[in-house]
């Protein structure tokens, strides 16, 4: 179906907050095509950035929560891992196959993106960006517009719902073009390129590897707490999270939940937040409590009171601050 000369086209982009993403949606933009955005969260990665391009650009944003379907692509890898727990190139697929979900409802003919061909070494190269675009469920509808010219004509091109020749030719690592391109229209707020999403982070993956160990179906509240405070094996299945700012121990309390997990706080010392999430054994509470009591302002090996509270009960017990020599060998 070719667009008549008084249609207006309406794309629906996927929306990370960086520059690359705000100037896709602008390159569509100034070619006559009506955008919008959709992006995703989960406790891995939110959408703050992609909040903010919106304000920037002027282009309206669909924020979704995705993560149940999000864990069922983490712990069934058809491609495999990157260098720690992310998928970038299934993740990417899903993101377009839930977009795609969104797309005709709004209205919308085809969907588009800020990936730059060759800019990052595993994810956006030929073959990964068609990977992307096969298990996506939308093969054709897929629009890049920086750099489209460098890659075959999509279905939007060809019907001539998009003009390519006001598309871009833009590839590789270097960002010169991006930034000239910023210039030219008046973008001059834009966060630099790092990676926004927490599986790419060794230490969150490691703990993130032990919780999927050891729990089918965590909670997002779990998946949130992986990245706060000190984190500690007490056994096979009990764990303590201990907070190290009164930041941190505000933060953690906002994840407890008093049908399954367990509080712990010294009572006449100051000392942090710590919760021991899905609880434990009267054995690995015990062990919780002389870790918690060793982070506290008491002089090591001293008797301090912690206060237990749990599911079922709230109660006070005696412990010895362990020293935290004895401490680190539980450390995630």
């Amino acid at each position: 179906m070719e667009k008549t000369q008084s249609e207006t086209v309406r794309a629906l982009g996927l929306c990370s907050g960086g520059l690359d993403s705000i100037l896709a949606g602008l390159v569509l933009k100034d070619a006559g095509v009506d955008v919008e955005w959709i992006s995703f969260e989960t406790p891995f990665f939110a959408a703050d950035k992609a909040r903010k391009a919106s304000r920037i650009a002027g282009i309206p944003l669909i924020v979704d929560n995705i993560t149940p379907v999000y864990m069922e692509m983490l712990k069934n890898p058809r491609c495999g891992y990157g260098r720690h727990m992310n998928r970038c190139m299934d993740c990417h697929a899903l993101m377009f196959q839930m977009a795609g979900r969104r797309m005709a409802e709004r209205g919308c003919r085809f969907l588009f993106s800020g990936e730059v061909l060759g800019q990052r070494p595993m994810s956006q190269t030929r073959p990964s960006l068609r990977y992307v675009e096969k298990h996506s469920g939308h093969d054709g509808y897929i629009l890049r517009p920086l750099s489209a010219k460098k890659l075959p004509e999509t279905i939007p091109e060809k019907e001539g719902w998009v003009d390519r020749e006001r598309l871009l030719d833009i590839a590789g690592r270097g960002r010169k073009r991006q930034i000239e391109l910023a210039k030219h229209y008046g973008v001059t707020d834009y966060p630099a390129p790092a990676g926004g999403c927490l599986l790419t982070d060794k230490q969150y993956s490691r703990r993130l590897r032990d919780l999927l160990d050891r729990r089918e179906n965590p909670t997002e509240a779990e998946l949130h707490l992986l990245k706060y405070g000190r984190h500690f094996r007490l056994d096979q299945r009990a764990k303590l999270v201990v907070g190290r700012t009164k930041v941190e121990n505000e933060t953690i309390l906002t994840y407890f939940d008093d049908g399954k997990d367990v509080y712990l706080k010294t009572r006449e010392a100051p000392g942090p937040v710590a919760v021991m999430s899905g609880g434990g054994s009267p054995e690995a509470v015990r062990l919780a409590a002389g870790i918690v009591a060793g982070y506290s302002k008491a002089e090591e090996g001293a008797v301090v009171a912690v206060g237990v509270t749990a599911p079922d009960e709230r109660t006070v017990i005696r412990v010895s601050a362990l020293p935290r020599d004895d401490i680190r060998n539980h450390l995630m």
